[in-house]
């Protein structure tokens, strides 16, 4: 049968997805035998499998979507540009609709930021932000090629190219491709779920602050960038940072000139509170990485801004080469750029981010039973960013065997009911579009404590 007939049945498109299609992050050998729900449709909040069955999307379809599924004025902005085109090049052409979009993005990111560069994922936006810095270190007034480490928090994670793996540290993802990777220097993540022996939570935690201080002192002469997901690392398990935390790193990467770099892929456009995580400091970044929600989480489309001062670093003459010389077939696409400027109108027009507080405490109460819970760990949550961390023992937080796939059962109790989620190891996470109502934010977390419950039974 033709891949081209409309006519194919949901046994036969799985049958084509088991025998042709590589899933990312994905456990092959468990996958094919798990008949996970191919999505045909959308509605709202819902998706929709080729069996007609409707799911609320709790991830928000990889933390990107923004205000739900075939959103009328992003539709209609994105046909739009389709009447007008659908790609030009960037390499030395502009588009009407990418200029638009780089002044949307200059006006509301922290004032320093005035540059646009842009390319089409959150991995491609953090090597655009790694080269920059470093090529600015061997182009600035005072040219510095000692400059050639970059610092990083401990569990970070940046992406999955080369140099975003290189400043990343989950071994779970990265130990495979040690020896293709930089070196890098890693400061102590600030999060104190565990503490090693001999501190309690306040005296490791200052000991990170106090680390990051020496590691970065020490390092501050061949450091060519700071990067940090501001105040919430995502993929390491919604570990939230301190109050203060980004400030700190803020004032030592000033002290010691080293240009920060904030990864705002996971936490821009909302997901804290703020349109972004560096406003609740009032942090501002040399370099920020920006992507998943720019589209409203319609299409592939990421942004690194930048300072004047890294900007003017690159400005010699033609044949100075001291060119960017860095870029993508689709960079600045004119039709992620139209649903991205139709994706913050809305913002506006909507009060999006007054409802994105009022649900994060919504998500707070109904979290709240889960608390004393004998199975959960821990509640970790900044905004609608929320990971439910499941252990076998509370009162010693040792985790469950790995073999159980304790977090992946959950989702699959929670698909049983309709509900979408993904879980970090034993992490379950719960990533609401910003948009989404009361009423469905209470569905997901009641569903999601419903197939805790399921799954914890079985396991006693």
């Amino acid at each position: 049968m033709s891949a081209f007939n409309p006519a194919v049945s949901a046994e036969q498109l799985r049958g084509w997805d088991n025998a042709h299609v590589w899933h990312p992050f994905t456990a092959m050998s468990a996958y094919v035998d798990e008949h996970a729900p191919i999505i045909a449709d959308a509605d709202g909040f819902d998706l929709i499998d080729v069996d007609g069955r409707k799911y609320l999307d709790g991830i928000s379809s990889l933390w990107c979507n923004v205000h739900g599924h075939r959103v009328p004025e992003i539709d209609g902005a994105v046909r739009a540009q389709l009447n007008r085109v659908g790609h030009s090049t960037m390499l030395g052409l502009s588009s009407e609709v990418s200029i638009r979009l780089a002044k949307a993005l200059v006006d509301i990111t922290p004032g320093n930021l005035t540059k646009v560069f842009y390319s089409d994922s959150g991995a491609t936006a953090v090597e655009v932000a790694l080269k920059l810095a470093y090529q600015y270190h061997q182009q600035k007034p005072a040219a510095d090629s000692a400059r050639d480490t970059f610092i990083s928090v401990g569990n970070a994670y940046h992406g999955d190219t080369l140099g975003s793996v290189s400043v990343g540290s989950m071994d779970v993802f990265h130990r495979t491709y040690r020896n293709l990777l930089f070196p890098t220097v890693s400061v102590p993540s600030p999060v104190a779920t565990r503490v090693p022996d001999g501190y309690d939570r306040d005296s490791w935690l200052q000991f990170c602050f106090d680390r990051a201080t020496e590691l970065i002192t020490e390092n501050h002469r061949r450091a060519a960038g700071f990067v940090i997901e501001p105040l919430v690392q995502g993929a390491a398990g919604i570990l939230v940072h301190p109050n203060g935390y980004l400030k700190h790193i803020r004032q030592l990467c000033s002290q010691f000139q080293i240009p920060l770099i904030a990864d705002e892929v996971a936490v821009g456009f909302g997901r804290t509170g703020t349109m972004f995580a560096c406003e609740q400091e009032a942090v501002l970044p040399d370099l920020m990485c920006v992507a998943k929600g720019i589209t409203g989480g319609y299409l592939p489309l990421a942004a690194t801004l930048a300072t004047d001062e890294i900007y003017e670093a690159f400005l010699g003459a033609p044949d100075a080469g001291c060119t960017f010389f860095h870029g993508h077939t689709y960079t600045g696409n004119p039709l992620g750029c139209a649903a991205a400027l139709a994706s913050l109108q809305r913002f506006q027009q909507h009060n999006l981010l007054d409802h994105v507080n009022a649900v994060a405490g919504l998500i707070t109460e109904r979290l709240g039973q889960l608390a004393n819970h004998r199975h959960v760990g821990e509640i970790r949550q900044k905004g609608i960013m929320v990971g439910i961390e499941l252990v076998h023992d509370k009162q010693t937080m040792d985790p469950f065997a790995a073999t159980l796939r304790v977090g992946h059962q959950v989702t699959v109790a929670a698909r049983r009911r309709g509900l979408i989620i993904r879980p970090l190891g034993d992490v379950v996470v719960l990533m609401p579009a910003p948009a989404m109502p009361f009423l469905l934010i209470q569905k997901m977390c009641d569903t999601t404590i419903e197939a805790i419950e399921e799954v914890v039974c079985q396991l006693e």
